[in-house]
């Protein structure tokens, strides 16, 4: 992809964030460009769809595959693609900048970048650390002459760490933290309290990112308390698997297919994706 191309696109992408918008995260082309044939104006790549589909634990796949899912997705389609690369896919801050340059020259004009560690004894990174990532993947991407659309991820909420009660101040911290750093949005996954979303609201200026889940308030709601963007993560890769495990077990517990035959794609549709 050409630099002025992918320029026009980077600024596209954050331009949808001015407004409330919803992200679908593809796993591969074939999703990207469902997503994109439904109107979609910018998709997501979703890391654990990725790696489960190549066999992989999240969290557990070979930054190869996923940078070659994240080519794949973005030559497919002709909206913004952004990409999930976790925690950066490195230790350390030249790590997670290698990795970056690479997620950048495969066509993607926007990264999220989470602070869970898998590590047990330290599930988050330390604020200062990603402070110190965020600002250098700021210095990349105008090194590279690209826009660069920055997603900080925290995971407080996700990973239930701490007591409830201190919850909602340390995801607040980390978030002005990644904000006062450069991050041009903050993705807070594991929250739907309403109460608990009109909070961080009032305490962030940057746009905010939540994932769609169950109990989470409307999209009419979200868009008056001023949310900006909704991710579907990984939702839509398991709604497939459930799909194909429905199949099976009808197929081996019924002998019949209407999950495979009853109101599906066609040969041809499908044909017409590739």
């Amino acid at each position: 992809m050409k630099i002025a191309q992918q320029s026009i696109k980077a600024e596209k992408f954050k331009e949808l964030h001015s407004k409330q918008f919803v992200l679908p995260n593809a796993w591969d082309a074939m999703s990207a460009k469902i997503f994109q044939s439904c109107g979609f104006q910018a998709i997501g790549t979703t890391s654990a769809g990725i790696a489960f589909s190549h066999g992989y634990k999240d969290r557990e796949m070979p930054f190869e595959t996923a940078i070659a899912a994240i080519r794949q997705i973005a030559q497919s389609v002709e909206v913004p693609v952004s990409a999930d690369i976790e925690d950066g896919y490195g230790r350390s801050v030249e790590e997670v900048v290698e990795s970056v340059k690479k997620v950048i020259l495969a066509g993607a004009v926007g990264i999220n970048l989470e602070d869970s560690t898998t590590s047990p004894d330290n599930p988050l990174y330390d604020i200062s650390q990603q402070q110190e990532k965020i600002k250098a993947i700021k210095a990349l991407a105008d090194t590279v002459g690209i826009p660069l659309f920055i997603n900080a991820r925290t995971d407080v909420y996700w990973l239930n760490i701490g007591e409830p009660a201190t919850q909602l101040e340390e995801t607040i911290r980390r978030a002005q933290a990644y904000q006062d750093a450069g991050a041009d949005c903050v993705f807070i996954p594991g929250i739907s309290n309403l109460n608990t979303i009109q909070s961080i609201r009032e305490a962030i200026s940057c746009p905010i990112n939540l994932l769609a889940g169950s109990g989470m308030p409307s999209l009419s709601v979200l868009s008056t308390i001023g949310i900006e963007r909704i991710s579907c993560g990984s939702g839509p890769y398991r709604a497939m698997a459930s799909l194909l495990k429905k199949m099976g077990d009808e197929i081996m517990n019924e002998g019949t297919f209407h999950h495979m035959t009853s109101d599906v794609i066609s040969y041809q549709d499908v044909m017409n994706y590739c």
